[in-house]
């Protein structure tokens, strides 16, 4: 039976870096590494202890042809998909690379209008791909009695595929009309505020988040923020977040005032701002004037929860 369905071992083995899957399937395994070089021996392979201790911190990694027959024998001794280990070696040192696309989408695919972000993110010298990959994002959204969008609350488990790591980018956008410079910004939990833009035209606002350390490639943390929206001229009727990367699992609540309960909601996703949905559920208001969505093993996209008034 493969070990796949253990969490962190299926972010491990989908996003690498190699070390960490590797560390991370002997774990889950439950042997020690002198029992692991002897059930490759079993099979012909010989690896001693030194060797792979070096290849799970990372300090090592196989090249050699009888080195990469030991990761496919690891594949088998440690209960994992075929290639799920050696793909996330890619090619060797030296040899040339094969064509790959991007790793991440840009965030203009998912944001309208796309120049206004790319203006953002250059003023914050962004790279293309921060180097964080979300393991499970709890966002959960409160609606007021006037109908409007009030306050949008995170709590964000991430994981470093890179080293020295130490910022996250929190993307605002508010309701058309919204006056963006009155939004605030909350930095409750294992950050701290750094720079700001914001772009009033476009009801958009890039804010840094400042990590409490820096992270090495393997390395995870949970961020608590949030932001205290500011009101629109009409009333709120959706809200959407997007992925410019895979993701973990994302859940979305959006909670109502009493006083101002939605006739109809529905949950959807898309691919970008100006597509129709290509999956749409309707969703009913819990006792507590919520509704919810879950969803596990996302690509980018775009999800998000839309309701009506009247």
């Amino acid at each position: 039976m493969q070990r796949t369905d253990h969490p962190d071992l299926a972010t491990a083995l989908r996003t690498g870096p190699f070390h960490l899957a590797l560390r991370t399937a002997i774990s889950v395994r439950g042997l020690a590494l002198h029992r692991v070089r002897d059930h490759l021996a079993l099979r012909g392979v010989h690896i001693g202890v030194t060797s792979l201790s070096y290849w799970q911190q990372g300090h090592r990694r196989p090249e050699r042809p009888e080195s990469l027959r030991a990761v496919r024998e690891l594949e088998r001794v440690l209960d994992l998909p075929a290639h799920s280990l050696t793909r996330l070696l890619g090619p060797r040192r030296g040899a040339p690379a094969e064509p790959a696309g991007p790793p991440v989408r840009p965030y203009r695919d998912l944001i309208s209008p796309a120049t206004a972000v790319d203006d953002l993110l250059t003023e914050l010298s962004s790279p293309r791909d921060t180097g964080l990959h979300t393991i499970t994002h709890i966002e959960r959204i409160r609606i007021g009695a006037d109908r409007q969008l009030r306050r949008r609350d995170s709590q964000h488990a991430l994981r470093a595929h890179r080293d020295g790591i130490d910022r996250y980018l929190a993307i605002h956008q508010g309701d058309p009309g919204s006056d963006i410079t009155r939004v605030g910004v909350r930095a409750e939990e294992n950050c701290r505020p750094g720079r700001i833009r914001r772009d009033q035209a476009h009801d958009l606002l890039v804010a840094e988040l400042l990590l409490d350390r820096r992270l090495r490639a393997g390395d995870t943390h949970l961020l608590g923020y949030g932001f205290d929206d500011a009101p629109s001229p009409t009333p709120g009727c959706e809200y959407v977040r997007g992925f410019n990367s895979g993701a973990g699992q994302y859940v979305l609540q959006v909670t109502f005032h009493p006083e101002a309960l939605p006739v109809r909601c529905h949950r959807f996703a898309r691919r970008s701002p100006a597509e129709r949905p290509y999956e749409t559920e309707e969703l009913t208001l819990d006792g507590h004037h919520c509704v919810h969505l879950v969803a596990t093993a996302l690509r980018p996209c775009i999800l998000g929860i839309s309701w009506d008034w009247e």
